[in-house]
């Protein structure tokens, strides 16, 4: 996918968490059980801001540009407002499995831009 496209998926992703949790929020806030998911759903929605305005990042300022702290933060905070629109634990939840998805997400993106991608070298012998 290209960084528009991308970006726009994950966008109408984001919109589609956030308006399930709203939607659902008496329902999600009733049990302990729901609760905790609506504070991983939550974290979806972290995941996919965070996707949306990298892409976009990337075809402003270039192919090489990663999404720094500042936008992380913003990412997180807007999904654990979110969350604790449902539930103050959901908040809680959110937050904690936002950052182990932030944790993966890195080291993913680090395996993938560190790999050495090997070049055809012909060597031609001398007769």
């Amino acid at each position: 996918l290209t960084g528009v496209s991308s970006s726009g998926l994950a966008g109408v992703c984001c919109t589609m968490v956030f308006a399930a949790l709203q939607m659902y929020r008496t329902q999600l806030a009733a049990t302990r059980l729901m609760t905790l998911v609506a504070g991983y759903a939550a974290s979806w929605l972290f995941i996919f801001l965070l996707i949306c305005i990298s892409s976009l990042e990337q075809q402003v300022f270039g192919q090489g540009f990663q999404a720094q702290l500042p936008e992380v933060v913003f990412c997180l905070m807007l999904a654990c407002g979110s969350a604790a629109m449902v539930h103050r634990v959901s908040s809680t939840i959110c937050f904690l499995c936002s950052l182990g998805a932030l944790y993966f997400i890195t080291r993913i993106g680090s395996e993938y831009h560190s790999r050495t991608h090997p070049v055809n070298q012909y060597s031609k012998k001398k007769k």
